[in-house]
C-alpha cells in the first residue's frame, strides 16, 4: 500500500470516528444532561450544548477534509 493510500484510509478512519463521536454526544443519554431549566448568558443549557456540539463537528469534519486535500 502506497503512503497516499495510508493517508487517505487514515483520514477516512478519523472521519469515521469523528461522526461516531458526534452520533453518541447527540444522542439521548448525554442530551438528557443538559435538558434542564439553567441557562448560559440566556440561553438554555441544552441548545447551547447542541450548537457548540454541531460547530465542532463542522469544524473538526472542515480540519479532516482540508488536510486531505492540501497533501494531493
Amino acid at each position: 500500500m502506497s503512503p497516499q493510500e495510508q493517508q487517505e484510509q487514515r483520514r477516512g478512519q478519523r472521519l469515521l470516528f469523528v461522526s461516531l463521536l458526534f452520533a453518541v454526544l447527540l444522542n439521548f443519554p448525554l442530551l438528557a444532561v443538559f435538558d434542564h431549566s439553567g441557562r448560559v448568558l440566556g440561553i438554555p443549557v441544552l441548545y447551547l450544548y447542541v450548537l457548540l456540539a454541531w460547530a465542532t463537528l463542522v469544524l473538526l469534519t472542515g480540519l479532516l477534509v482540508k488536510s486531505g486535500k492540501m497533501s494531493k
